[in-house]
């Protein structure tokens, strides 16, 4: 989800499993006001480490902007990397974990923003050779896309269902939605990336809680 007065963001995620797998992509709304992220704020400690990190292999300009935040919105991630944002996001369930568990998922996310620091306007991969490299000079050479790190998976039912009146997309929910979205695809096409009123989405269905 993204708000209509920033560009989306490119995450790329260390994903702890395969993507969902229900059929259903992940949710691409626009809000008409920026909406407040559930995160639990900014980690002093971790990101002068990020810059110190950085700074090492001659990132200095990343390192000034890079932050890093504990995030409660990542379940069964890991962490997540923000280059538009210099973000590195991470789950505060590695907690539950040792130093260095933290420090090597922190190194993970650092160098997907390292990769794409170095090639510049070029895109790159998120797990391609660029990103490798970087885990090399990162000290985590060999890094996997993923791991198996013993999170529990939330599955939760879908109960409320959404559909864009443009284009007919659907966009189940767990929660009912509380404030005026939009499709950001239609949003895109017609309105620039705008809010587009035309394109915010109808509750089409809610199903009631099962009991037991």
């Amino acid at each position: 989800m993204k708000s209509p007065t920033r560009k989306p963001a490119v995450s790329n995620r260390r994903s702890l499993k395969p993507n969902d797998q229900s059929g259903h992509g992940q949710l691409d709304l626009v809000f008409p006001s920026t909406p407040s992220l559930v995160v639990l704020g900014r980690d002093a400690a971790l990101e002068a480490k990020a810059g110190e990190i950085l700074r090492t292999l001659d990132a200095g300009e990343l390192a000034s902007e890079v932050h890093v935040e504990w995030n409660a919105r990542l379940f069964s991630a890991a962490g997540r990397a923000d280059f538009r944002r210099q973000l590195v996001s991470l789950n505060p369930r590695l907690r539950e974990h040792d130093a260095a568990e933290i420090e090597r998922t922190l190194r993970h996310e650092l160098a997907h923003l390292l990769a794409q620091f170095r090639a510049g306007r070029r895109r790159v991969s998120p797990h391609g050779a660029e990103w490798r490299k970087a885990c090399r000079d990162l000290g985590i050479g060999g890094e996997a896309r993923t791991h198996a790190l013993p999170f529990p998976i939330q599955r939760r039912s879908r109960r409320f269902l959404y559909e864009c009146p443009r284009c007919g997309k659907e966009f189940p929910r767990v929660r009912k939605i509380k404030r005026a979205v939009a499709c950001l695809e239609c949003c895109r096409k017609f309105n620039r990336g705008k809010f587009d009123k035309t394109a915010q989405l109808r509750l089409m269905s809610a199903d009631s809680p099962s009991d037991g």
